[in-house]
């Protein structure tokens, strides 16, 4: 008992002298060095109350009085804010490189390997070949390419799971609907026909990990902003996520297996999908290379981080159709005049397909899956216009604050997609005032497929299918909130109810 006794002792002597180490190392940072302006927060916590629970808007309005460049403290964390083109010109263009680091949340932590993973990996030879792979090899346009017939079969699914429900006369969440179809079109482009049934258990499990493992990410943790509670859990968030992790591990390892037995199997003809690109690599330049955890945790990347940012932003686009039904119909004029009467949309098709692309972006834009994009963190000191972010702070670009700001963009609270007709703004992060996928050597790696499966789900729900709200709701009277989390999901799921398209 007496040993028990001196737990509460021990946390209070190491809660004191993390204090008084963060006071004095924050004494000498200013004394120093001119961070850039911000609130003063209150003692210990800072800002944390101030921000809440919707820190994009808080933040954004913080930026009004404090500038484009901010400190934000957070508990004992600096944060460096960015709320502007310009400031985030300077991030990922001029500083890009003294700014590349990730810092990396402490639910992350709980999996086998995080720290080699290609979003949290510093910009070492190994992230520079991981990202190459990526780039040149499994989501390079001429490989997605190949695996349009597997996608196509995916669409095909999601018509006759629609169809079943309109027979019915039900109403669709349209979220728990497309998060399985991107669930499905992921497995199928990294595993092809080990699971092309989207009703097996090989289907079902990884959606219910991954999404556990996003409900437990987006949890808000004090260890983030307390690094000394990080040893202790206090929340439980790891210990919580940390068997869907594990299991996640063991399913991708069980794939991999079977793959590589069916490889050497005499005869065994390639799948030609993202894990046989993959297992070709490592045979080819061999397991020092790319090891077995680097394809692991690449699969388990590619497979989290597409389908909740996918399914948030096809809900949002739904959403914003059903809401202005004049967009609605342009979008089913375009398809119809584009694509010939019968023939399912085609990804070769979507180049040809500009109003629905500028829908799409101006989805992203008004409803930035990510507000603040990935994080980045200083890797050394870094010079701003007088200010000095100083190593290891960590920076957050509200994309969020900037896709809204009348200095970019005309009626910027108004969802108008034709800001983007005739338009060379894309998703390459060229222009500052629009990185929906981040900038700079960081940009996510994802975005031809990302945007692929959005424009493919999404022309898929419209060109087969005429929309009702439920219950006789007006279009008017829909809630557009959102709530803020890893993703800025809409607050209120969306639910429609699919309908025999009706020719005038």
């Amino acid at each position: 008992m007496e040993l028990y006794g001196l737990f509460p002792l021990a946390f209070i002597f190491l809660l004191a002298a993390y204090i008084f180490l963060e006071i004095s190392k924050r004494l000498f940072i200013k004394k120093k060095k001119k961070l850039p302006p911000g609130p003063n927060g209150l003692p210990l916590i800072g800002s944390l109350i101030t921000i809440g629970d919707r820190a994009h808007e808080a933040l954004a309005n913080l930026a009004k009085t404090y500038g484009p460049l901010m400190t934000v403290k957070l508990g004992f964390i600096n944060v460096i804010v960015v709320s502007s083109s310009e400031m985030a010109r300077e991030i990922y263009q001029k500083h890009d490189v003294e700014c590349i680091g990730r810092p990396i949340a402490d639910a992350l932590t709980a999996e086998e390997g995080y720290d080699l993973s290609l979003p949290w990996l510093p910009a070492n030879a190994l992230w520079k070949k991981l990202r190459k792979i990526c780039n040149s090899h499994i989501l390079s346009p001429q490989k997605l390419d190949s695996l349009q017939d597997l996608h196509h079969q995916v669409m095909k699914n999601l018509i006759q799971r629609v169809v079943q429900a309109r027979e019915a006369g039900e109403a669709i969440q349209i979220g728990n609907m497309v998060f399985g179809t991107a669930v499905q079109l992921l497995s199928n482009s990294i595993f092809s026909d080990d699971v092309i049934d989207p009703s097996s258990n090989a289907m079902k499990e990884p959606q219910e990990l991954n999404a556990n493992i996003m409900f437990y990410v987006g949890q808000p943790n004090l260890a983030d902003y307390f690094p000394f509670l990080r040893p202790f859990d206090l929340q439980g968030i790891r210990r919580n996520i940390k068997p869907s992790y594990i299991r996640l591990h063991q399913l991708i390892d069980d794939m991999i297996d079977r793959r590589i037995k069916r490889r050497t199997s005499s005869g065994s003809d390639r799948c030609g999908d993202i894990l046989d690109v993959l297992l070709d690599y490592t045979e080819h330049e061999g397991p020092e290379s790319l090891t077995r955890q680097d394809v692991k945790l690449l699969i388990i990347e590619i497979f989290i981080g597409g389908t909740d940012t996918t399914t948030v932003t096809v809900e949002w686009a739904m959403t914003e159709l059903l809401h202005y039904p004049t967009i609605l119909s342009k979008v089913k004029k375009e398809l119809s005049e584009k694509i010939i009467p019968g023939k399912a949309v085609q990804e070769q098709d979507l180049p040809r397909l500009p109003y629905l692309n500028a829908v799409i972006k101006e989805t992203m834009r008004f409803h930035p899956t990510a507000p603040f994009l990935l994080p980045r963190r200083a890797e050394q000191d870094v010079e701003i216009q007088g200010y000095t972010i100083p190593k290891h702070t960590r920076i957050w670009i509200n994309f969020w604050s900037i896709a809204r700001d009348a200095a970019y963009w005309n009626e910027p609270t108004s969802f108008i997609p034709e800001r983007f007709l005739n338009s060379d703004i894309d998703f390459r992060g060229r222009d500052y005032s629009f990185t929906p996928f981040g900038g700079g050597r960081r940009i996510c790696p994802g975005v031809n497929l990302a945007v692929r499966m959005v424009s493919l789900i999404l022309a898929t729900l419209v060109q087969n299918f005429d929309w009702k709200l439920p219950g006789g709701m007006a279009p008017e009277d829909m809630d557009i909130t959102d709530i803020f989390g890893v993703t800025l999901r809409k607050a209120q799921p969306l639910s429609a109810i699919p309908l025999r398209i009706t020719t005038t």
